[in-house]
């Protein structure tokens, strides 16, 4: 079996989305012959952990770890918060007003620790590293990011020891939306992007989550790019089954960042509220995962708090089950420049849920292509407050007569099997 050392900082106990990406390559591989051996942080400073993780790890598998050293628990102490406390990121969810200090760690994350906040974990890797390669063969590499410190690992080992390298990427690097966010000085912004530019030389084959991010990456010097989605895995719904609800459940589970407020939804909502009597006493909005102050006070604007639970940071089994129990499901893309090709992981889990999906986005982007292509759903922009209010009361009334439409509409090909056979093939090519 051909042996492929992947590098990836998120591993469990690791919980939220990003760390499902490498755990399923890994979980899959071997149906390919491909044997999986995983480098990741020791005593990693992960926001969420979620032991449930651990099922999906291939028996046997070989995990290297190395120390890491990042500067979460340092900020946390100049910030006056706990150490205890989750460390949401700044850029996306904010209190009412952004503190200074938090102002002053986004530009510092920017212009010192490049390209990312585990960037003092790219010598003492590729050290290690270097040591295990030449006492064992591996036949190609794997990384994934961000964190682009994997790539940046992945990249040097690469050229000096010429082994074949694809590099994953979840989302890009210097096209990240929240890229701009971080108050690069002219030679940061630089030093980014040559890093960037190394990888794209050094790559044999470089994937990423969307066709629209594959034609991004591409225009800017990226070759031999294809698309890995993110997917969904059948076993994550064994033992979730749908259970009947007496309301009408609208759900969330993930990050509610400021640049996804969906103020119309809400006041299509409050609309709905005042001119159904029915649709008001049966109305549940349920929110799980971190939420900005912004949306926070859409909300209570819009009169729903009566009508929302705010359930905060939940175990992935009771997101899926709250997934499965809803009547809508709302998927709120960030109004950034690079949309289009965004497709939240929380995506095919919905899908297959077969709970409808409602999407806020501009037009054409690659969600409300494959929203369209599945009929899982419907995508509306922002600022569309009658389609948004006419979807709403449809499946409501769905819901009245109990005609909730629950079939699987052709979705097999997003599984993550599926998505990883063809990383093996990818991976053929390149050896």
């Amino acid at each position: 079996m051909k042996k492929i050392l992947i590098i990836t900082y998120y591993w469990p106990p690791s919980g939220a989305i990003g760390v499902h990406r490498c755990l399923k390559f890994a979980k899959f591989l071997r149906n390919y012959e491909w044997e999986p051996i995983i480098y990741t942080a020791k005593d990693a400073q992960y926001p969420y952990l979620d032991s449930s993780n651990f099922k999906h790890i291939p028996e046997g598998i070989t995990v290297l770890k190395r120390k890491i050293l990042e500067p979460f628990n340092l900020f946390k102490l100049f910030s006056g918060r706990k150490k205890t406390s989750v460390l949401t990121n700044p850029v996306q969810v904010r209190d009412k007003k952004q503190k200074f200090v938090d102002k002053l760690s986004i530009w510092i994350r920017g212009n010192f620790f490049i390209p990312d906040a585990r960037s003092l974990w790219i010598k003492p890797s590729v050290r290690y590293l270097s040591k295990y390669l030449k006492e064992n063969k591996i036949d190609a590499i794997l990384s994934d990011g961000p964190p682009h410190t994997n790539t940046a690992i992945a990249c040097k080992l690469s050229r000096k020891f010429n082994i074949p390298w694809l590099a994953d990427y979840q989302d890009p690097w210097t096209q990240v939306d929240y890229y701009k966010e971080f108050m690069l000085s002219n030679f940061a912004d630089k030093k980014h992007k040559k890093m960037e530019q190394e990888a794209f030389q050094t790559a044999k084959k470089t994937t990423i989550a969307s066709p629209t991010w594959k034609k991004d990456l591409e225009s800017i010097g990226a070759k031999n790019v294809d698309v890995i989605f993110w997917g969904y895995d059948e076993d994550d719904f064994v033992g979730i089954e749908a259970q009947k609800q007496d309301d009408f459940v609208i759900s969330h589970a993930g990050l509610f960042g400021h640049d996804r407020n969906p103020t119309d939804f809400f006041k299509a909502l409050k609309d709905l509220m005042s001119e159904n009597k029915l649709f008001a006493d049966k109305l549940k909005l349920k929110l799980a995962g971190p939420i900005d102050y912004f949306v926070k006070q859409a909300i209570t604007e819009a009169d729903l708090d009566q009508n929302t639970e705010l359930l905060g940071s939940i175990p992935r089994n009771d997101a899926l089950q709250l997934t499965v129990n809803s009547s809508i499901l709302l998927l709120p893309l960030n109004k950034a420049d690079n949309v289009q090709g965004r497709i939240p992981g929380k995506l095919f889990e919905q899908m297959r849920s077969n709970v409808p999906i409602l999407c806020f986005s501009p037009k054409g982007t690659d969600v409300e292509n494959i929203i369209n292509e599945t009929k899982t759903g419907k995508s509306f922009e922002y600022s569309d407050y009658q389609g948004i209010k006419n979807y709403i009361l449809e499946l409501f009334e769905n819901f009245m007569e109990n005609k909730i439409n629950k079939e699987n509409k052709n979705i097999e090909k997003y599984s993550q099997k599926n998505q990883v056979e063809k990383l093996a093939e990818y991976l053929n090519e390149i050896i």
